[in-house]
């Protein structure tokens, strides 16, 4: 079983057109593009999903067909948006999250993805004067009110924990699969990144858990994956050895998107791109 490989499409932008970025990343070997909506809405701040037209939702699905790439989903789903908040005391301000939610997953499906990461930390944190136990609850609700258009139109959202650097809610994985537990439906599962793993998932004695451990104990839930180095660029470009980590992947018989999202994008564009999905291949086939 070999891996499935995507790159997250805002690496690209801006500068690039979306037909540079399909056929770049075809290029490079990769097969699935992973889409921020920020890139693609009118104005990229604020950003709204619902002002991309049906054409122009038609028009990226040709050119990522036109490229022999899979449009995989989506990511930094609240980034650059206004007004939306997952753990807010608010109930008008969670019910707009809620119907974002699910303009997002009509964008997705409309796209040809069916995955969706929900990050955004900062319009998760829990709020001054908001328990952690209403923030679950805030949260569960929001998610269990998606349900229904998630099954609708086949699409997973995977809640991604977040290191405290980042966020105060849902900073590991255990966290989050207790989250996951309260929906209680398919299409609420676990997104894993090395990057937050390195930041979030610590032994009680607050040394850090190797993430082959964590990719073992959370197989059940996990969905998706982004590849990346705690230096905030992409793998191989540091010193994390993903030898480790595709072992564990291999051993759980993980069918889902390995998908390299960076931060630090100082080696240029094109090498991080090229030079990531070489050294997975490369470790791929020496696990």
């Amino acid at each position: 079983m070999a891996f499935k490989y995507a790159m997250c499409n805002e690496t690209f932008f801006p500068g690039w057109s979306l037909e540079k970025q399909f056929d770049y990343v075809a290029a490079c070997g990769y097969t699935g593009m992973e889409m921020a909506p920020f890139t693609i809405t009118p104005t990229d701040s604020p950003a709204n999903v619902c002002d991309i037209t049906a054409a122009k939702r038609a028009e990226i699905c040709k050119i990522a067909e036109k490229a022999g790439i899979e449009i995989l989903g989506l990511h930094w789903l609240l980034a650059k948006t206004e007004g939306f908040h997952l753990t807010h005391p608010d109930a008008e301000v969670r019910q707009r999250t809620v119907e974002y939610g699910k303009a997002l997953t009509e964008l997705c499906a409309d796209l040809g993805g069916n995955i969706m990461v929900w990050g955004s930390p900062k319009q998760r944190n829990i709020e001054v004067g908001v328990t952690r136990d209403e923030a679950y609850r805030y949260a569960a609700d929001a998610l269990k009110a998606l349900v229904p258009t998630l099954e609708k139109h086949q699409v997973t959202i995977v809640l991604e924990p977040l290191a405290p650097v980042e966020t105060n809610f849902l900073t590991c994985a255990m966290e989050t699969v207790a989250l996951i537990g309260m929906v209680n439906s398919p299409f609420v599962q676990l997104h894993l990144d090395c990057k937050a793993m390195w930041g979030g998932e610590l032994n009680p004695d607050g040394t850090r858990r190797p993430m082959e451990e964590v990719i073992r104990q959370f197989k059940p839930w996990t969905r998706h994956f982004h590849a990346n180095d705690p230096n905030l660029q992409g793998p191989g470009f540091g010193e994390l050895d993903f030898h480790p980590i595709f072992k564990a992947l291999k051993e759980n018989e993980y069918k889902g998107w390995i998908s390299v999202e960076v931060f630090d994008y100082t080696p240029g564009v094109e090498n991080l791109a090229k030079k990531s999905i070489d050294y997975m291949k490369k470790v791929e086939s020496e696990v």
